[in-house]
């Protein structure tokens, strides 16, 4: 069933619930919305909670604004929490991942947290994005350029290599990411400048957290969620067997970690 709340500056955020137990909103990063987490929605319904798949602002049934700010779409998050009881458990997707931790840092009402490969760059195993990479994006999208933003997101945001995303280009997917061009700017100011790990605001946070990453993704995805798991207090990290970044079209896999965390 699809809801539709009003956030605080008066954007429509659309959600789907499937299930009837303890809440858990479901977080997607850059160019996903409520129907790429819908799947993971449905396999915590089955083990008998209530699955929140949400459309964040500028995607899928949900408004935008002229002006974007991570302080709106954490305004957003507190209006389907207020919608689904008053509190609620959390799973964040890479930069929803992200989200996920600022919500949390910043006291919103949420029982646990868990975050998949929250996207910070702890090491030297990748180069930092540049600090003007939104306006850049931002640029592209005024321009009409829409492939153009999607490849600079994916070339220097998250360091696919050129052939990779030459492959990307021939496949039904490049017209979704396009489709979302326009959020990409708001995944970049999730992140923050250059990708770095936020340690004040992680010290703060002060529900149990749990940070996975896949045992079959990127080494440096990996350093950063032991890196979240190490500073935020109440955190503890798991390695997700045979998983990478791409864990969503795989929700069975997380099934057995993310129960035992909720109940």
């Amino acid at each position: 069933m699809t809801t539709t709340v009003t956030s605080a500056d008066g954007t429509p955020i659309a959600f789907d619930t499937y299930g009837a137990g303890s809440p858990v909103l479901l977080v997607g990063g850059a160019v996903n919305d409520r129907t790429t987490v819908a799947a993971l929605a449905v396999v915590l319904a089955e083990a008998g909670f209530q699955g929140v798949a949400v459309d964040r602002r500028g995607r899928g049934e949900s408004g935008d604004a002229p002006v974007y700010s991570v302080e709106r779409e954490l305004d957003d998050l507190s209006a389907v929490i207020d919608a689904v009881g008053g509190s609620a458990a959390m799973f964040g997707h890479s930069s929803g991942a992200i989200l996920a931790l600022e919500a949390a840092a910043r006291g919103l009402p949420i029982t646990k947290l868990a975050v998949y490969e929250p996207p910070f760059i702890v090491d030297a195993q990748r180069p930092r994005p540049g600090a003007d990479l939104a306006d850049r994006i931002s640029a592209l999208i005024a321009a009409g350029d829409r492939d153009g933003a999607v490849e600079l997101f994916l070339t220097e945001g998250v360091s696919v290599p050129p052939e990779g995303v030459a492959a990307m280009k021939g496949q039904p997917v490049w017209d979704w990411f396009a489709g979302y061009a326009h959020t990409l700017s708001y995944d970049i100011a999730v992140t923050g400048p250059g990708a770095q790990l936020p340690v004040d605001r992680l010290a703060a946070i002060a529900v149990p957290v749990l940070v996975m990453s896949g045992g079959a993704g990127e080494a440096w995805m990996g350093a950063a969620a032991r890196a979240v798991a190490e500073t935020v207090p109440h955190a503890r990290y798991e390695s997700i067997p045979g998983q990478d970044h791409g864990v969503l079209n795989a929700p069975e896999s997380l099934r057995p970690v993310l129960t035992d965390f909720l109940r």
